[in-house]
């Protein structure tokens, strides 16, 4: 990887010069936006809140497929209004973005049989959406406070969404 300034790097698939903010690495090699994403257009997505957990981002390439520990999932004041007789539902599926992955491995080993895949048939956090789900066990709520069960977040994850998980709406449709 050649850099011509600090703020430059080269693409190792296209060669092009593109600023650091505009690559991604993919296999321990930077790879421009354009090259991954072609003329997609980013667009923006605002937080609800964040998660508590004892996850640290260190442990990102460690996190355990099906998380026990209690964690917390800190709404902004301004969701409470959204939360109207949530306290009633058992199973939640938090939506929360992967903030600190910092690059992408295209094929792996999965934790969980040690198959070898691709990033789409795991649930690794080495993705380039950055967007995870999880479905947890809603254990209580205090204020905006959703203690819940079974998240796989790290510290401070951005939550983006919570839903009511429904097995039966989960499953595909019958043929």
């Amino acid at each position: 990887m050649s850099t011509m300034s600090s703020n430059k790097s080269n693409c190792s698939e296209c060669k092009k010069e593109v600023n650091k903010k505009d690559i991604c690495i993919i296999d321990g090699k930077p790879v421009c936006l354009i090259c991954i994403y072609g003329n997609s257009k980013p667009f923006e997505i605002y937080s609800i809140g964040k998660t508590r957990t004892d996850l640290e981002s260190h442990e990102i390439d460690d996190i355990p497929i099906d998380s026990r520990n209690i964690s917390c999932v800190d709404l902004l004041p301004s969701q409470k209004r959204f939360m109207y007789k949530l306290d009633e539902e058992e199973f939640l599926t938090v939506v929360y973005c992967l903030h600190k992955v910092k690059s992408v491995k295209t094929v792996f080993k999965r934790g969980l049989d040690g198959k070898r895949v691709g990033v789409f048939a795991s649930r690794t956090p080495k993705r380039l959406s950055k967007i995870a789900i999880q479905d947890v066990k809603l254990l209580k709520i205090s204020g905006t406070t959703l203690y819940v069960e079974g998240l796989d977040a790290i510290e401070g994850s951005p939550v983006l969404d919570i839903k009511l998980k429904i097995s039966s709406l989960d499953l595909p449709p019958k043929i």
